[in-house]
């Protein structure tokens, strides 16, 4: 049995994965879809430098598990491949959904060179937080009407320290054995820190004919990536 633990990015929560989940169990798995400090229903948690990490690390250790594959969706792939360090041989696969990835020193808001002073602008006017996109955002992201409703619905200011904060890794990423789905819809090629950690023997790419938001748009299809990730490491 593998255990997933999935992580979704910016603004959502454990709820996010509602559609995902179904398949991964129904495979025999255990499935923990996990909700990171000051979101979501852990909305009034506090949320400061390393929280994130310390979540998820602290998920893994409370299932006391091998075999987990960590899964980590846009931002949520920053804390998800420093986790993925820290919980050693309890690894078995890290899982970035067209996601952020962490770079030793470098942090969310490093990765937007050209989005950076509107992301801090807009958390230093929100009282320390990033509100959540409005509809226009999720045009041509592969998304139904219904679709962006729940998402939009469910959707809560994420905390902006966790976006600033420098990332810390101890080794090199391209060292962790790990899938990278890319969701062509957002953007056709993957980032050039991305293009580059595949060079490693140990990632795989793997393709969505869908948007940034996949737990919504394909939520099976992308179960069954999950599912082929693991499949293929046994």
């Amino acid at each position: 049995m593998t255990h997933f633990v999935l992580v979704a990015g910016a603004w959502l929560g454990s709820w996010a994965w509602r559609d995902v989940a179904p398949d991964l169990r129904a495979a025999g798995h255990g499935v923990h879809p996990l909700t990171l400090s000051g979101l979501a229903d852990k909305r009034g948690a506090a949320a400061g430098p390393g929280t994130h990490v310390q979540d998820i690390v602290d998920e893994v250790e409370r299932l006391g598990r091998r075999d987990v594959v960590l899964v980590g969706h846009s931002y949520a792939g920053i804390p998800v491949g420093q986790a993925a360090e820290r919980i050693g041989d309890r690894l078995a696969r890290a899982v970035f959904v067209d996601a952020n990835v962490p770079a030793d020193g470098e942090s969310f808001v490093s990765g937007w060179p050209d989005g950076r002073a509107g992301v801090e602008a807009a958390i230093a006017a929100n009282e320390g937080f990033w509100p959540p996109p409005a509809a226009a955002d999720c045009e041509g992201q592969g998304l139904t009407d219904e679709q962006i409703a729940r998402f939009l619905g469910g959707a809560t200011p994420h905390p902006g320290v966790t976006l600033t904060e420098a990332a810390v890794l101890a080794r090199p990423l391209g060292l962790l054995p790990t899938t990278y789905v890319k969701c062509l819809l957002d953007w056709p090629e993957p980032s050039p820190e991305v293009a580059e950690l595949l060079t490693s023997e140990r990632w795989r790419l793997v393709t969505m004919d869908t948007g940034h938001w996949p737990m919504f748009s394909q939520p099976r299809e992308l179960a069954r990536i999950l599912l082929d990730a693991v499949e293929t490491d046994g």
